[in-house]
């Protein structure tokens, strides 16, 4: 199982994707990271396993860190209902196929998604809103709604969100996300990324779509959105402690 912080032969846009986070210290063995679900959407049409995908390459990198706490899958953004199903497997701890008040409040969710995905994100947060689990974090990086989703508005079982967008090129995200109750809901920014005066690598996509939609996947490629992106699982995980840097996640403008 390819790592972007161990595997050489990985594609040189995603190692230099998580370049920053890499770098960075294990986290304190005195500080306890609590038990974790995370989930990951990939956008466009990708598949869910594409490892030249940093989307992917994220929630390998999450798992070899924290091995035995966090249970962490990626899927297709088409793919929301199957990964509605994984998630609450994964809640059902005693495995009798019955959610029970006690396993609904002793999670903790993560969801991230790209594009498609960050919508596919929402959505997943929507729905889990209807069966009173609650979501600790939604993290959209240029976020796209699909014709019969919104992504805009987050719902109030969520405690915390963040939105990276950009908005050059043909294709780019939504600008602006709001709680749907602002007493249940911070949202920690809608961070706006330009890359009008430097360049991501993103060899991982073909020349064509690198040509139609730059922009939006050097936001994907990016290694300050996926520093950041790292910083606030880890906070997180870290039951609101810095698990492996000193620093909070940014409040201002990354670029």
């Amino acid at each position: 199982m390819s790592q972007p912080c161990k595997e050489e032969n990985l594609h040189s846009a995603v190692k230099e994707a998580f370049s920053l986070a890499c770098l960075r210290k294990g986290r304190s063995m005195d500080v306890p990271v609590r038990s974790a679900v995370v989930v990951g959407f990939v956008g466009g049409f990708v598949n869910h396993d594409d490892l030249k995908r940093p989307e992917v390459q994220f929630a390998r990198f999450l798992q070899d860190r924290y091995p035995s706490t966090v249970h962490v899958e990626v899927f297709a953004n088409r793919e929301g209902k199957k990964a509605l199903g994984w998630l609450l497997h994964q809640l059902d701890t005693d495995n009798d196929g019955v959610l029970t008040e006690a396993e609904k409040e002793q999670a903790t969710i993560l969801i991230y998604g790209h594009s498609w995905g960050g919508s596919q994100a929402v959505t997943l947060a929507r729905q889990l809103e209807g069966l009173g689990i609650r979501v600790r974090l939604t993290i959209q990086i240029d976020s796209v709604p699909k014709i019969w989703q919104s992504g805009s508005r987050i719902p109030a079982n969520v405690d915390r969100a963040i939105n990276f967008y950009q908005s050059e090129g043909l294709l780019h995200g939504r600008s602006t996300i709001h709680a749907t109750d602002p007493d249940h809901t911070s949202i920690l920014g809608n961070f706006q990324m330009t890359y009008k005066d430097h360049s991501v690598n993103c060899d991982n996509y073909p020349w064509l779509i690198r040509f139609l939609s730059r922009p939006h996947h050097e936001i994907e490629n990016d290694p300050g959105v996926w520093d950041q992106v790292d910083a606030l699982i880890d906070y997180e995980l870290s039951g609101g402690t810095f698990a492996s840097r000193s620093r909070a996640p940014r409040k201002e403008m990354i670029r």
